[in-house]
């Protein structure tokens, strides 16, 4: 009588496994940084739709609220949309952005019309147009977006009708996204 004839296992030996283990160790250690680069130029676009979304919605409200409502940037990526002359003082802001909230790296310059005074508010009429802030200050014009490790820079405009837009101010004068 003959014994059963031993089975190979078609599993994977302790060396076979270690070498995979070692080659994805390669592989994540060079895609790391790419990655938290990636992360980084995602805080940028984010602060800057953020932004853009923000001055839309002031726009919308004073459109359809029949009223001046004004935009006004905070600390870090932070911005609030209220009402000039709120009906009930002690009522919240129509929006608002805390700066903590998605974009932790990434920095806001916002200048003026002439592009050169700091600042941080802008204010939209019933028909949706920029008009003199109240109290008088400098009106926003433009917000350039920066990050820290980030490779990409985006800059929210805002168009004398008051439309918000982001563009990318490295691109060539050709394409649709540059500045």
């Amino acid at each position: 009588m003959r014994a059963p004839a031993r089975r190979r296992s078609s599993g994977m030996t302790l060396i076979e496994l270690m070498i995979g283990v070692a080659i994805l160790g390669v592989v994540v250690m060079i895609a790391l940084p790419n990655f938290r680069q990636m992360l980084r130029n995602y805080e940028v676009r984010a602060a800057a739709e953020s932004v853009a979304n923000g001055l839309h919605r002031a726009r919308t409200e004073a459109i359809a609220k029949n009223t001046d409502v004004f935009f006004q940037l905070g600390a870090g990526t932070a911005w609030t949309v209220d009402f000039v002359n709120k009906p009930v003082v002690t009522d919240p802001p129509l929006d608002s952005r805390a700066s903590n909230e998605g974009s932790p790296n990434a920095s806001l310059t916002a200048l003026a019309t002439d592009l050169v005074t700091p600042a941080t508010r802008i204010t939209f009429n019933n028909l949706g147009q920029v008009i003199a802030n109240v109290p008088a200050a400098p009106t926003l014009a433009q917000v350039n977006v920066t990050g820290t490790e980030a490779t990409q820079t985006l800059r929210v405009t805002i168009g004398a009708g008051g439309n918000a837009r982001v563009c990318d101010p490295s691109l060539p004068a050709g394409n649709v996204r540059a500045c």
